[in-house]
């Protein structure tokens, strides 16, 4: 079962290293102490909507292409524990489509399905794609 925080979390984190920012940074520019931003940012928090507005502001990035990205990995984790129990219905609704969606997002989703299909031979290469930002944290604690 993947919660909603832990993605959360992992995109603010992804999108925040993404731009080289450090937390101390963020957190200034957002108005939270940098231990909460801390927490969220390992999906042990849920923050407010206002909270994660304040986050996405400090970042430049739209609230809604944040909860895009987390709604997607959400369908990706859907998808992925449907193939381990096949007796689980679950309802996978597509997204609605962009215009012309960013060309980031659409291979990332593409790279991250990838990486969910290949089913590594140890917990050491999964640890190693998570380095690289294949894999998600959820899926290490899985494979742990």
């Amino acid at each position: 079962m993947v919660l909603l925080r832990e993605l959360l979390g992992e995109t603010l984190r992804r999108r925040r290293r993404a731009q080289k920012r450090t937390l101390r940074d963020v957190s200034k520019q957002a108005n939270v102490s940098l231990g909460y931003l801390s927490e969220i940012e390992r999906g042990h928090k849920e923050p407010s909507s206002e909270l994660l507005a304040s986050v996405c502001g400090a970042l430049q990035v739209r609230l809604s292409e944040v909860l895009a990205e987390v709604s997607r990995e959400v369908a990706i984790h859907e998808r992925g524990e449907e193939k381990q129990q096949p007796g689980r219905q679950v309802a996978v609704l597509p997204l609605p489509r962009t215009e012309n969606p960013p060309a980031g997002d659409v291979e990332e989703v593409l790279r991250r399905r990838r990486a969910l299909s290949a089913a590594p031979a140890s917990i050491a290469q999964v640890r190693s794609r998570h380095r690289r930002g294949e894999v998600t944290d959820s899926v290490v604690r899985a494979a742990a």
